[in-house]
């Protein structure tokens, strides 16, 4: 078995702005297994907020081929369930473990091996800029059909953007995505201000590691964490603060995890989102598995992208077609 893996890098449709900052195009790594006269590829989106960079995950990448070189006698399936399990959770095993789920199933893929729907509901992002040209952007959103909305958020002006986009949006359902930017704000009075405008779940609001100043907090509107969960072992320390967990198979470590983590969560009681970094319908295709059995879905990551990749996910209406 061999892997490799590559840079590639995507023009975004329009400036793309959450609390860290804005840019203008996504940088992405493509990994290949070849496997006799097989071959799969996977998608990651290197992060780094959780310290990743493109040469960083290549060079994980390339080191775990390295590693399979000594392996040589295991299975696709063996490499999969014994070795990539010892790779830390984030892009680069993500990248490989789709690969090897890919070269697992043959021609297709997630089905047959997953039961998918034919239309899920996704997110479509309102990202930061001034109030007016939220709602403009929220407006155009519903004009091609959107149903769901993840409004983008910093510390500034909180209720004039969340105002004007449920003003220009309200048959939408509306998510908040603080991005951990709200550890100062008065988040009592916040989160009651918020309700008036029939959100349906806030993201994220103060930084990972700091959870526990949402411990007490009254929140009419459920909490989702998102940096503070990134794996099963994450969950213990989530109870008490939120009501929901995002899912994405960039921080799981890939699709094995996100899995486990799905059903990890409900058995705590929490609800399940899956969600993902900026990327092509190669990655969002890999989370369609735990997607089809979440709560809420974010995949709206090609729709941001000036162009997509051949033959991708089938965008329509607020919807993904599968």
């Amino acid at each position: 078995m061999e892997i490799s893996a590559r840079h590639e890098r995507f023009e975004l449709a329009r400036p793309f702005v959450i609390s860290r900052g804005s840019r203008t195009h996504q940088d992405v790594v493509v990994a290949t297994v070849k496997l006799g006269d097989r071959s799969a590829k996977a998608e990651c989106t290197p992060y780094a907020r959780y310290g990743e960079s493109i040469e960083s995950v290549i060079k994980q990448i390339e080191g775990f081929s390295d590693v399979l070189a000594q392996q040589p006698d295991l299975s696709a399936k063996s490499v999969q369930q014994e070795l990539v399990p010892q790779l830390p959770a984030g892009a680069a095993r993500n990248a490989i473990d789709c690969a090897l789920w890919r070269l697992n199933a043959g021609t297709n893929f997630p089905a047959p091996l997953f039961d998918i729907k034919q239309q899920i509901t996704t997110a479509m992002t309102v990202s930061i800029d001034t109030p007016s040209t939220m709602a403009q952007q929220a407006s155009d959103l519903c004009d091609l059909g959107a149903k769901l909305l993840k409004v983008k958020l910093d510390d500034k002006l909180i209720i004039e953007r969340v105002a004007a986009v449920r003003s220009a949006a309200p048959e939408c359902e509306i998510i908040l995505d603080a991005n951990e930017a709200w550890e100062h704000e008065p988040l009592t009075e916040l989160f009651t201000s918020l309700n008036e405008y029939n959100i349906r779940m806030i993201e994220q609001p103060v930084p990972a590691g700091k959870d526990h100043l949402l411990k007490g907090i009254p929140h009419p509107i459920p909490l989702c964490a998102d940096e503070s969960c990134h794996t099963s072992d994450d969950l213990a320390k989530l109870v008490g603060c939120y009501e929901m967990v995002n899912i994405k198979l960039d921080k799981t470590g890939g699709l094995t995890e996100a899995i486990k983590l799905a059903q990890q969560a409900r058995t705590q009681g929490l609800e399940v989102m899956v969600g993902c970094m900026v990327g092509t319908s190669l990655a969002m295709e890999a989370a369609l598995p735990v997607a089809s059995q979440a709560a809420l879905v974010d995949l709206d990551g090609p729709v941001l992208l000036k162009h997509d990749r051949d033959n991708g996910l089938v965008y329509q209406d607020g919807l993904i077609l599968t």
